[in-house]
């Protein structure tokens, strides 16, 4: 077996590796998450109707989710133009969607062998294997619709920077809370929308396994920042401030209505659909001069409000230090859980997400 290194990128990592011979699992929470784990695994190639026929030319996910059809230069483009537009902007979204699985899947394996505690360590390989079977799905599905765009240089700093972060809560919260909060979201208002019922079977599978990883993250990191030195403590606060500043600053802000990172994976998707890539960047440009944007539609999951900035301040990854600074990038703390818990508490996950939208 040979490996493609030309498309490979290798990091190096500080964290310690840790044993564990102490067997006893002291804390039930997580030896019921581990249970769940083994009951809800799932085979992406058998569980999957992948005979279902994806036609990339109609509309895989409602047009107002995003946000595009209120813009007046999309709606002159030709029908051709259109159709491609959507199919390749649908497979950037969803590439974004596998290159952060594979993000997950190495955090998890990180976890595996990094976390104290042999309970955790179980869990964290069930995370493992669900992290795989994200990526293979995700993969397949793309493949079927477009092509796999490159990732986005946003989500690919945040996920560099938390593989090579020196502890294994850092890892946890920058993956955990703040990666899969953004993918949480997305993954709810994204099946909320689609008209494929193959994508949709896709996200039932994916958000019932999220929903344990995001409990995970409240049980297992908030117990140990309680119990950690409040100069570690503020370590991680501040290392939770990083990222969170990292995504807003990456998705336009906290409400994402500012500018974005620049994606050249985005561009490509543009001009892979024959648009001149200036005269988009004019009519954008254009439409936000007017007040035209991509407004989130009603019951739609906010991944800042409602998941990433709730979960750190439950766990303690929010100090009195640390608000000052959210306060001085004139980032929101918010701190209901409501819709986070719900996620949390759901056998399945995402039903219960509805219930609170």
């Amino acid at each position: 077996m040979s490996t493609n290194w030309e498309s490979a990128d290798v990091l190096k990592s500080p964290m310690e590796i840790c044993w564990q011979f102490d067997y006893d699992i002291d804390i039930d929470k997580l030896r019921n998450l581990y249970a769940k784990a083994k009951e809800a695994q799932w085979n992406g190639e058998k569980d999957l109707d992948w005979s279902i026929e994806i036609d990339p030319s109609k509309p895989l996910i409602d047009e107002s989710s995003f946000g595009f059809d209120r813009i007046p230069f999309v709606k002159t483009l030709s029908n051709t133009q259109q159709e491609s537009f959507r199919a390749n902007v649908g497979a950037h979204r969803l590439s974004q969607f596998l290159h952060g699985e594979q993000g997950a899947l190495m955090t998890a394996a990180a976890l595996t062998h990094a976390v104290p505690d042999y309970e955790g360590k179980l869990y964290a390989a069930t995370q493992t294997m669900d992290e795989a079977r994200h990526v293979e799905v995700f993969e397949r599905y793309v493949r079927k619709l477009a092509k796999v765009y490159p990732m986005s240089p946003g989500l690919k700093l945040l996920i560099d920077d938390t593989l090579q972060a020196d502890h294994w809560v850092k890892i946890a919260i920058g993956m955990n809370m703040v990666v899969e909060g953004l993918a949480l979201g997305a993954f709810h208002n994204m099946r909320r929308a689609t008209t494929c019922e193959l994508l949709g079977q896709i996200l039932e599978g994916v958000l019932r396994d999220e929903s344990r990883h995001v409990a995970f993250g409240n049980v297992y990191v908030g117990e140990t920042i309680r119990d950690m030195h409040p100069d570690d403590r503020e370590d991680v606060a501040e290392f939770a401030y990083g990222a969170l500043k990292m995504m807003v600053d990456a998705t336009g802000g906290p409400k994402g209505t500012g500018r974005s990172m620049p994606d050249p994976g985005f561009r490509q998707a543009v001009e892979e659909a024959g648009i001149d890539l200036g005269d988009f960047i004019k009519g954008m440009m254009e439409a936000r001069e007017q007040g035209i944007r991509p407004d989130q539609q009603p019951g739609a999951i906010h991944s800042f409000k409602d998941l990433m900035m709730p979960a750190l301040v439950r766990v303690g990854a929010v100090t009195d230090r640390t608000r000052k600074l959210f306060e001085e990038a004139e980032i929101p703390v918010y701190e209901d859980t409501a819709k986070l818990e719900s996620l949390e508490d759901s056998e399945t996950g995402a039903a219960d997400f509805d219930r609170v939208s």
